[in-house]
């Protein structure tokens, strides 16, 4: 009886075993393979591009060639004014040029061209003409890089007389104040713009009386004309 005993509960720990055995095999044949899976990769958008293909990034602005100054529409070259001229195909004719005191400019090979009193096309017209003679078919710019030409000046009781350039509109009051303002002892009630631009039928040239006065307390704000290349504002 005892041995019969033994061997039944050996019969059962065997079977216990088994059991434990397909239960592990299915239990992991459930969860499967417990490596770590790499996400799905997204897809690029089209047109996007990696970092490496994408056009490299404009230079910042401070290392951008000058563009140039802004050129009023009544503008006209004149002495002291720099210009840069470029022939597209002819590189040895390019470069910038300082308007003479005599209103001409000088170019390699072409020499001597009268500029002053003209439109930078009108200019640009009349190099092409003259470098016709050398050169065929070639195009030629005309850019203005600095205007020196178009000033006005201010004297007597204020801070700072002497000339402005005149870079854009500027009326009395703003001149004035450009040139520091007035002196304590300035007759702000009578000051003169003299105007060379304009003659008076016998020949003198124009003037303006303005009351400094009446346009800060903008009783007349007519006097506070816009002034224009060659005036003078005179301070007593």
């Amino acid at each position: 009886m005892s041995a019969m005993r033994t061997d039944k509960r050996f019969v059962c720990f065997v079977v216990m075993v088994g059991a434990l055995v397909v239960a592990s095999g299915a239990t992991g044949g459930a969860q499967g393979d417990t490596r770590p899976v790499s996400p799905p990769a997204t897809a690029t958008p089209a047109g996007a591009g990696s970092t490496a293909a994408q056009p490299p990034a404009a230079p910042p602005a401070a290392v951008r060639p000058n563009p140039g100054v802004i050129v009023p529409g009544d503008y006209v070259v004149g002495p002291d004014d720099v210009l840069t001229i470029v022939f597209w195909r002819e590189k040895n004719l390019s470069g910038e040029v300082i308007v003479r005191p005599d209103g001409k400019i000088t170019l390699p090979l072409i020499n001597d061209i009268p500029a002053a009193g003209l439109t930078p096309e009108e200019l640009r017209l009349r190099i092409s003409e003259a470098a016709a003679r050398f050169v065929e078919n070639d195009s030629v710019t005309v850019s203005v890089k600095e205007i020196n030409s178009r000033k006005v000046f201010i004297t007597g009781m204020v801070n700072k007389p002497g000339p402005y350039p005149l870079l854009g509109p500027t009326s009395v009051v703003q001149l004035i104040a450009m040139a520091g303002g007035l002196l304590e002892y300035a007759d702000s009630e009578n000051i003169s713009v003299v105007r060379p631009s304009e003659r008076r039928p016998h020949g003198e040239p124009m003037s303006y009386r303005v009351n400094y006065k009446e346009i800060v307390r903008r009783a007349n704000l007519r006097q506070n004309i816009e002034l224009k290349p060659g005036d003078t504002v005179m301070v007593p």
